[in-house]
């Protein structure tokens, strides 16, 4: 079928021309991208700004709202912006403008504000009507020398007036401040740092164009948050982040211990990580307390006056600090991820990911263009005012002539061109000379001013010319700035530290979010799995399913972790307070753990990091592991007996002694030394026990001092010395002898009791 051309409509003007419309979305789509990240998102490298913030700064100067001068209503200064240069939103203006005064958000302020601009808690500034504004010394170095041609201008949105393409710059705002925002396929997240360093660095720079990184930053260790804490992220990770443009970094709570009476104490906070609102935190953290999420915090207040103050009581006085906070630390935003992404308008127009070199060189780049377009622009007007002062010269050198020429001529300014050469800016000002200036006295102050600036034209000529010059210049004028904002400034003093995270066992932080209490693990003979609260003494109550019995029990806390060993050989580990509850018949393990089909559960019980363990298989291999080595972080387990074919984990027993028994299911009974065994992380294991038609039935370690115990069919406990033993001792890998009636051994060939 052809394609069907709509005609336009009589009288109209102008022709309908089909398109594609996947072409068309795709142009328009393309546009509102390239409009978004140019226009909204991405700020540009050399001032830092995007287009609503640099609009907001020009406006405010045009109506002479300087850090000196007086404070102008919020409401008006929305207006001017909204009305000549930024046909937007007044509310999207206004938050732009309060961010900028507001000194928890920005290192350096560019807004003086005057009335609630919000606070830390997050609560909204007041309505632009109530509030008042002014420009800072800060916005003020970004827009010095705007009036001297040092940037570009172009027309505004309804082309009545202009606007600058981009600042002079003279503060290192984009690092200084950072910036964030996102565009459409892609984003930027800058980070704010300390004013000085990077001047440091830049004027480094200046010097060694090409510096290592390690130097930069040296200089510049890492950001500087306007509030404060702890940075404490691997330096190396901080490194590449600045080196790639990408990267991220771990922010802390600042905080410290306070003393209180009867040996009692409390942490009290300080400093909160960048961009966490104060009061969603502390809610955060009564929640947690309420959902006994945090065992070991007690209470959280929160004093904070002007400065912030929160305080953590313990729920003790016996509680360790460090854990508690790594506990914190880990549950609630006292500790943050800054995700650094440096993605930022190259020269106002192309986006790139730039490393903190490539950003300070294009801002260093800036400046000097900024520099040579204002000494440019001095040189124009010097030209200007000598060519005015030529022609005043050659007034007084001839100044009968000049009134004669005044006095008589119809057209004196033509005669005046053509008697002296003049041009028409000389003969122009000659005839709008005041008669006073005719005075003798007035001609040496033009001689001395056109010696001046005929010198200063000349050294201004030199500078141009002369590129170490303008960089010894700009470097002087980057100098002035460190030393405005130096360290020992309170605005320049850094706020945010480095430290490393303390050294603290995840398990501990683990079972520091878990509060302790008893319980009793029941696991049935079909794998059916439960905890009991409390320790119980006496199992004889408890239910199963039909079928189904105990087959075995042991009293662990809620902050154990419970460790089940199958006949695959494989480890799985369960958190103890994640167990099913104790009503009911439990849960079945296999919808906790990945165990095949074919397995079964041989034990299980409480782990414990410190015990060695003896592994066997029904062929009769084994080995001792650490338990230690054992625990599995997925539903998968840990592979550590290999078995094969028919074979199947048997045995897993406390390695607690210096002597082994086993027994096979031939009643042959064999004791050796536990050190024949070696101790390995995972394999098959060597041969403890040689069997002809049998396999393993039980074995135990025991101390030979001791004795070898077991229990009997009727749960009496029987006792013998080692040497009582002598005829079923030997060497690991023989068959052992037949256990006689009169030692009462189990009929299941089995030692009884538990070893775990």
């Amino acid at each position: 079928m052809g394609q069907k051309v709509i005609l336009p409509p009589e009288g109209g003007d102008g022709e309908i021309v089909p398109v594609q419309l996947r072409t068309a979305l795709e142009e328009r789509y393309l546009a509102y991208a390239l409009s978004t990240i140019m226009n909204r998102a991405l700020p540009d490298v050399r001032d830092g700004l995007k287009p609503v913030h640099r609009r907001i700064l020009h406006a405010m100067r045009q109506m002479r709202l300087t850090p000196t001068g007086g404070f102008k209503k919020s409401a008006k200064v929305v207006g001017e912006v909204m009305g000549n240069f930024h046909p937007h939103g007044d509310q999207a203006i206004y938050d732009a403008m309060v961010r900028l005064a507001q000194g928890f958000a920005v290192r350096y302020p560019l807004v003086d504000g005057q009335g609630n601009f919000g606070n830390v808690d997050g609560d909204n500034a007041a309505a632009m009507r109530y509030t008042e504004a002014r420009l800072t010394a800060v916005a003020d170095l970004l827009l010095e020398g705007i009036d001297e041609d040092a940037v570009d201008f172009r027309p505004t949105y309804d082309g009545e007036d202009e606007e600058p393409v981009v600042l002079p710059g003279a503060f290192p705002n984009l690092l200084a401040n950072g910036a964030a925002g996102i565009a459409v396929g892609m984003a930027t997240n800058v980070p704010p740092h300390n004013a000085a360093e990077l001047c440091e660095a830049a004027l480094h720079l200046i010097k060694h164009r090409n510096a290592t990184f390690d130097k930069l930053l040296a200089i510049v260790p890492g950001p500087d948050f306007p509030t404060g804490g702890i940075i404490v992220s691997p330096r190396a990770e901080i490194a590449e982040a600045y080196r790639t443009g990408r990267g991220g970094m771990r922010v802390r709570a600042r905080w410290e211990s306070e003393e209180g009476g009867r040996g009692s104490w409390s942490a009290v906070i300080t400093e909160i990580p960048y961009q966490v609102q104060k009061s969603k935190l502390i809610e955060a953290i009564a929640g947690l307390i309420e959902a006994r999420k945090l065992p070991l915090v007690g209470d959280v207040r929160d004093e904070s006056a002007e400065d912030i103050r929160i305080v953590i009581e313990p729920k003790s006085r016996a509680v360790d600090a460090d854990l508690m906070m790594e506990s914190l630390f880990k549950l609630t935003d006292l500790e943050s991820r800054f995700s650094l992404n440096m993605n930022v308008l190259s020269r106002g127009q192309v986006p790139v990911v730039m490393s903190i070199r490539d950003v300070l060189l294009e801002w260093l780049d800036h400046r000097k263009v900024v520099l040579v377009r204002r000494t440019n622009h001095r040189l124009e007007k010097i030209a200007q005012r000598l060519e005015v002062l030529g022609g005043y010269l050659i007034a007084y050198l001839n100044l009968d002539e000049v009134i004669r020429i005044v006095r008589e001529e119809d057209e004196p300014k033509a005669e005046l061109i053509r008697t002296f050469s003049l041009t028409d800016v000389q003969a122009e000002a000659i005839l709008n000379m005041r008669l006073r200036a005719l005075r003798k006295l007035e001609e040496m102050e033009i001689r001395n001013e056109h010696e001046a600036l005929t010198a200063e034209q000349g050294d201004l000529q030199n500078l141009v010319g002369s590129e170490e010059r303008l960089w010894a210049l700009v470097g002087y004028e980057i100098s002035e700035v460190r030393k405005a904002f130096g360290p020992d400034t309170e605005l320049g003093r850094r706020r945010t530290g480095f430290a490393d995270a303390p050294e603290i066992d995840l398990d501990d932080i683990q079972q520091a979010m878990i509060e302790k209490e008893p319980v009793t693990v029941v696991l049935s003979q079909k794998g059916w799995l439960r905890a009991l609260k409390g320790h119980l003494q006496d199992l004889s109550s408890l239910t199963f399913k039909e079928g189904d019995r105990l087959q075995t029990a042991f009293h662990a806390a809620t902050t154990d972790k419970v460790i089940l060993f199958s006949t695959g050989g494989r480890f799985f580990t369960l958190e103890a307070a994640k167990l099913p509850g104790g009503r009911g018949h439990g849960e079945p393990v296999r919808i906790m753990i990945d165990m095949d089909k074919d397995q079964d559960i041989v034990t299980a019980f409480t782990h414990d990091p410190a015990r060695k363990l003896l592994v066997a298989s029904t062929a009769g291999n084994g080995f001792v592991v650490s338990e230690a080595d054992i625990a599995a972080n997925t539903r998968k387990g840990k592979q550590v007996l290999n078995v094969s074919g028919s074979d199947e984990a048997k045995v897993c027993v406390a390695a607690a002694g210096d002597h082994v028994a086993v027994v096979g299911t031939n009643r042959k009974l064999l004791i050796f030394a536990l050190d024949e065994l070696p101790e390995m992380s995972r394999g098959k294991g060597v041969r403890l026990q040689r069997y002809k038609d049998a396999e393993t039935a039980d074995a135990r370690v025991f101390a030979g001092e001791d004795g070898l115990s077991w229990t009997d069919g009727a749960g009496r406990v029987h006792n013998r010395p080692l040497a009582d033993l002598a005829d079923w001792t030997g060497t690991r890998a023989q068959a052992g002898r037949l256990i006689p009636k009169e030692l009462k051994f189990p009929a299941n060939n089995s030692f009884g009791g538990t070893s775990l």
